[in-house]
């Protein structure tokens, strides 16, 4: 493999009943700046579906200096065979560099179909990247290879940090959390060049048949999109007494979620869970009541605007990222604190 053909910061640009995923637009923010640092700063967004090309304008907004569509009616919805057929020939036509991938359903799905079809590794669940050299540290005897792409993501279950690199074969392909990267602020009516690219597809015995898409509905807010949040840790005392975090999360018009221990214990469900195994969220404010501050935690809500912690241990770790402590009885502080706030907004 000729390392030095591969050049370029591809992002996979997810779009659901053509609909651009926000993952896709923080994919663009994070690829523009892994760009900056090689010696091409182009990215190029690989956007798959059937009648899709008028969302290039969209991804040219958020970064895409070029937009590849592969546009076919077999690419309607999302199927594994097609689908990875239409990156992994994308792969192996363009030779990009780099290849990020959200951590989505669809994304877990696709990213380590197509590393294997191109001969490559993927890091999968990344929550930093960044470009640097590998190894590390200079070994003595061994090549310390530069402007390598370090792939950082959670291990042994969020208890250790592992940052990884794939030196030796391209492109280096990751999957990122939702949430995680800073998309760009829009650039207004800018434009990227778009070339249309199709590979063929010939249906075989591993294109499954969609029979019907039932779409669900869910009453459970995505914990991502919340402006405050009100979360709990195992310090809240049971199930039942998440319901003082529910009323103020209600009369702060805001959501209540959650820390790992919370849902490790069955109280409530993964999908309001924060931290490096959960979900990474940037509130306007985060209450953390009763949670100690467990660095897997902290990753997850320690870019939220304002942190309001509570907790009756003033030596909890969770103090140190706070902006706003306050050391007690939660189950004292709380109502309290609700009952001021319905008060003065009484009183407006």
């Amino acid at each position: 493999m000729n390392l030095e053909e591969y050049k370029g910061v591809y992002v996979f640009a997810q779009q659901v009943d053509n609909e651009i995923s926000g993952i896709s637009y923080e994919l663009l923010g994070k690829a523009k700046e892994l760009a900056e640092s090689l010696d091409t700063k182009e990215v190029t967004a690989v956007l798959i579906g059937s009648d899709v090309e008028a969302l290039a304008d969209n991804l040219a907004e958020y970064g895409a200096d070029k937009v590849i569509v592969v546009d076919d009616p077999e690419l309607k919805e999302y199927r594994t065979e097609p689908y990875a057929h239409a990156l992994a020939s994308v792969i192996n036509e363009y030779k990009p560099e780099i290849v990020l991938v959200g951590a989505t359903a669809i994304g877990r799905d696709l990213g380590p179909t197509v590393s294997a079809r191109v001969a490559t590794g993927l890091t999968a669940d990344c929550t930093v990247l960044e470009i640097g050299d590998f190894p590390l540290v200079a070994i003595p005897g061994q090549e310390q290879k530069h402007k390598q792409l370090l792939m950082t993501r959670p291990a042994f279950g969020g208890n250790t940090i592992a940052t990884i690199a794939c030196p030796d074969n391209r492109p280096q392909m990751a999957t990122v959390r939702p949430g995680v990267m800073q998309k760009i602020d829009p650039i207004k009516g800018a434009k990227a060049e778009v070339i249309k690219y199709n590979p063929g597809f010939t249906p075989n015995n591993r294109y499954v048949t969609i029979k019907e898409v039932v779409k669900a509905v869910s009453n459970t807010v995505d914990i991502m999109d919340a402006k405050i949040l009100v979360s709990g840790g195992r310090g809240v005392g049971s199930p039942e007494n998440f319901k003082i975090l529910e009323d103020l999360a209600e009369v702060l018009g805001g959501t209540v979620s959650c820390s790992r221990a919370v849902v490790d214990s069955g109280w409530k469900p993964k999908d309001l869970q924060v931290g490096q195994t959960g979900k990474t969220v940037r509130p306007n404010v985060y209450f953390a009541i009763g949670i100690s501050g467990a660095i897997q935690h902290v990753a997850g809500m320690e870019e939220s605007d304002l942190i309001i912690a509570i907790n009756k241990d003033e030596d909890a770790p969770i103090f140190d990222v706070a902006d706003y402590g306050i050391v007690g009885d939660l189950n004292k502080i709380v109502p309290q604190l609700t009952a001021d706030i319905k008060a003065a907004i009484a009183n407006k």
